[in-house]
């Protein structure tokens, strides 16, 4: 039996124009493939999930890019929403056929190291990750393990559940790590699917707090403004009062140095992206000085998503999408690198 999939056999910088990052990349339009290949098999611990819809990711990007190593070929893609086609021998009656499930970025890790025992199976040196370790969505049916599937509350449709998998899970993994508190002035900077879905999550939790929104998108600030934002600018502007807290949604490394900058003694800043595509260059006393902290976020675990869409599915949450084929994946990697997607950008697979 065959499936399309969307295949990336070789690293290569995705051609948006402009001027060049990586020219000893290969410039491509179209880095991913789509071909017709086998329907994955199971093993004894594996459901096969007939894939309805994947969100797309900027971490897609860097694997694309190459600045997170995976294995290759590799199909991307781990914000899935999809339905139990398959049962391996050792799943037991915990998933049934016709389920409704939903697949992260952790697709596995040992559950032995210190880190899976004390809770941060995140930080697991063996962690394997949908779209990277193992092929992820960007196909019609994909194999995982059956113990990191999450039940979907039935709020969501396929398409508004699939950002929620990492861009909402790693964006409340962000907001919990910044040790936000009712009162405290927020800042975002970058306000792509992450951000857009946190402040939803924020403003249910912090009514007492201004959030202020960097981006150099007027769409974006637009969208900010429109779901609650108290002030919006670009990254160069000025907010009306120093900020407690951070989140940094950018992939560029001066976003980091900027948001120090406007940090207000004792506060805390937290990098919520894998890579950065360019340098972070800190002064001590005019950045760090004060008691100014820096807390970056590797991943989320299963708690972070099962909390989220529990908490997003009381507010209820309601993710901005933009719909794209399985055909025009590259598309939605070219749309999301430039900057064009207002929201999230999510493909229908089937």
């Amino acid at each position: 039996m065959y499936m399309k999939a969307a295949v990336l056999w070789g690293n290569a910088e995705i051609d948006i124009g402009g001027e060049r990052r990586y020219p000893d990349l290969p410039l491509k339009r179209d880095p991913l493939d789509i071909v017709d290949r086998d329907v994955p098999s199971i093993g004894s611990d594996q459901i096969l999930v007939k894939v309805y819809a994947c969100g797309v990711c900027y971490t897609d990007i860097d694997i694309v890019e190459g600045r997170i190593k995976c294995k290759l070929p590799v199909v991307p893609g781990h914000q899935i929403i999809g339905r139990v086609v398959a049962i391996g021998d050792n799943v037991g009656d915990k998933i049934r056929i016709g389920d409704r499930v939903g697949i992260a970025w952790i697709s596995w890790s040992c559950g032995k190291c210190y880190f899976c025992l004390s809770g941060q199976e995140n930080l697991c040196s063996d962690f394997k990750a949908t779209g990277c370790h193992i092929d992820g969505g960007y196909e019609e049916y994909v194999a995982v393990y059956a113990d990191y599937v999450y039940r979907i509350p039935d709020i969501f449709s396929d398409y508004e559940a699939a950002p929620l998998l990492c861009a909402g899970a790693v964006g409340y993994r962000a907001l919990r790590l910044a040790n936000m508190r009712d009162g405290l002035k927020l800042g975002l900077f970058g306000f792509g699917s992450s951000a857009h879905i946190i402040i939803q999550i924020a403003r249910k939790l912090y009514p007492s707090s201004e959030i202020y929104v960097f981006s150099r998108s007027e769409e974006h600030r637009e969208l900010a403004k429109k779901l609650g934002a108290d002030w919006t600018g670009k990254p160069s502007d000025n907010p009306p009062k120093k900020i407690d807290r951070a989140i940094d949604f950018t992939p560029v490394g001066e976003t980091i140095a900027r948001a120090l900058e406007l940090l207000e003694r004792g506060g805390r800043l937290v990098i919520n992206v894998i890579r950065k595509q360019t340098m972070v260059n800190l002064d001590y006393t005019q950045h760090l000085w004060m008691e100014r902290e820096i807390k970056s976020v590797a991943n989320v675990t299963r708690k972070d998503v099962i909390e989220f869409l529990e908490i997003a599915s009381s507010i209820p949450v309601k993710p901005e999408i933009k719909l794209y084929r399985l055909d025009d994946v590259n598309q939605a990697l070219r749309d999301l690198k430039a900057a064009k997607v207002k929201g999230s950008p999510v493909i229908a697979i089937s």
